[in-house]
């Protein structure tokens, strides 16, 4: 069973990684038609992007830029219209195992209880009774939810669900976590406690990670790099390393080095922010 080893530890590397590519984007682009006669709108112009083994890269853009667009074709939940997403080499033609996807909205399975919602993929592949109770208690322990096993979700707090939909992916060993806003419903301090709670994760699994949000200070402080979206349609128009050591404290976001990253992030989005409204 390949369970997170408790010694293990990255040392962050910013845009440093030179382990092999593990997902290439290649020209992607999405054009949706238009309802009732309509144009069509174009959400995406062609993507590049390299994503490595056991990067963390954050995407960060304005509203309606089409980064959710582009997660969602690296899901397999969409199909683009020009281009292709190869994982390990492999082109990618829908859902998958390898890819585990948490929304911004909670989607847990409202009948089943935390564990019976960790362990449903698993139950899904064939495991045993008796690993996959072991894989969702090792789990339940990691994000911190020893306790409320038997909970249902109407009884958790937002943080504790998104919390549960966490380790509901990783339980399934997926190459790659594919993570859509998953905090952007959430209280500020929750929020912060997430962002630790899965870094620290990230430290310990080594698992890639894609990580759409709009707020700058969570794609710095998140990020081993920041991949900046334009306005719609949406194409990457520049990458930033973030090259702050692990483990990271939420201090790190006062430091000088983090404000100078957030001035120039900031600038860069209030460029396409008010190219999208038409200033």
């Amino acid at each position: 069973m390949n369970m997170i080893a408790a010694d293990a530890l990255v040392t962050g590397d910013g845009g440093q990684n030179n382990a092999p590519v593990q997902l290439a984007v290649r020209g992607v682009t999405r054009v949706f038609a238009g309802a009732r006669g309509k144009p069509p709108t174009q959400a995406l112009r062609p993507i590049q992007l390299d994503v490595r083994e056991n990067d963390f890269i954050t995407i960060l853009g304005p509203s309606g830029c089409g980064k959710s667009t582009l997660l969602r074709i690296i899901a397999g939940l969409d199909t683009p219209t020009e281009g292709e997403v190869r994982l390990d080499g492999q082109p990618i033609r829908g859902p998958g195992a390898d890819r585990g996807m948490v929304f911004q909205s909670y989607t847990l399975f409202p009948w089943l209880t935390v564990e019976q919602n960790i362990r449903f993929g698993l139950r899904e592949r064939g495991m045993g009774e008796a690993a996959q109770k072991e894989r969702s208690d090792f789990f339940i322990a990691k994000v911190g939810l020893r306790g409320f096993e038997h909970h249902y979700p109407k009884q958790l707090s937002g943080g504790m669900q998104q919390r549960t939909a966490i380790a509901r992916a990783l339980a399934n060993d997926p190459k790659m976590l594919l993570l859509d806003e998953p905090f952007g419903a959430l209280d500020n301090q929750t929020r912060v406690l997430m962002q630790e709670l899965l870094l620290g994760i990230w430290e310990q699994a080594q698992k890639t990670v894609l990580f759409v949000t709009h707020d700058i200070d969570e794609a710095i402080f998140m990020a081993s790099r920041v991949a900046v979206f334009s306005a719609r349609p949406g194409c990457i128009k520049s990458e930033i390393a973030v090259d702050f050591p692990h483990p990271r404290h939420y201090t790190l976001k006062t430091s000088p080095e983090f404000m100078q990253i957030k001035a120039r992030l900031t600038e860069e989005i209030r460029a396409e922010t008010l190219a999208a409204a038409g200033q």
